[in-house]
């Protein structure tokens, strides 16, 4: 699939919210990468209209199951990606 330079993807954190109130690990992080297809530099317009056909025009990936913010968001752009490279 296309590649997407992590320039392009917004990552966005949040505390999971899972449960256990607020006696759950409060350092879980739950991260977001969002892709909005139309504001790519790196993909031509053939490779957008596919995109936006199959995935919508904004195309977004979660992870909050690792204990690191860090490894979250790798997890989350590593969705993302192959989200975007399936066919």
């Amino acid at each position: 699939g296309p590649f997407i330079p992590v320039g392009e993807i917004t990552l966005r954190a949040s505390r999971s919210s899972g449960p256990g109130g607020q006696h759950a690990n409060v350092t879980a992080s739950r991260i977001e990468a969002v892709f909005a297809v139309a504001d790519s530099l790196s993909l031509n317009d053939v490779q957008k209209a596919r995109i936006t056909r199959k995935l919508g025009p904004v195309v977004t990936a979660v992870s909050q199951d690792a204990r690191s913010q860090t490894r979250n968001r790798d997890l989350a752009l590593e969705r993302l990606e192959s989200k975007l490279s399936a066919r």
